[in-house]
């Protein structure tokens, strides 16, 4: 049985989620904005080089990040896709919340 992580998202005045398939190693972005859920779409579907912290708030190093390539990698490619993208990733919000009320 598959297991999916499923994330709340905003943009603009629409609420939504991704729900992410490990052992498929697929995102589908449920976004009724199309312009946010085109954004998300390539976002997650690139490879970015993302600054990686580690001990101090000086030591970091840069990794190459598939968001795809496990949930570990979407995770932390997350943390970048406002900078990226203007879509909020709502991480305490509930996703079944979300379903429910599509809209602010």
């Amino acid at each position: 049985m598959a297991i999916t992580y499923s994330v709340a998202i905003s943009y603009k005045n629409d609420l939504g989620w991704i729900d992410y398939d490990e052992a498929a190693k697929t995102a589908v972005v449920n976004l009724a904005n199309e312009e946010g859920k085109k954004k998300v779409e390539d976002y997650l579907n690139t490879t970015h080089e993302i600054n990686i912290p580690h001990e101090t708030l000086m030591d970091f190093t840069h990794e190459t990040i598939d968001p795809l390539v496990d949930l570990k990698s979407l995770q932390t490619a997350l943390t970048r896709l406002w900078g990226a993208t203007n879509v909020s990733v709502d991480w305490s919000r509930p996703v079944e919340y979300v379903r429910e009320h599509p809209h602010y």
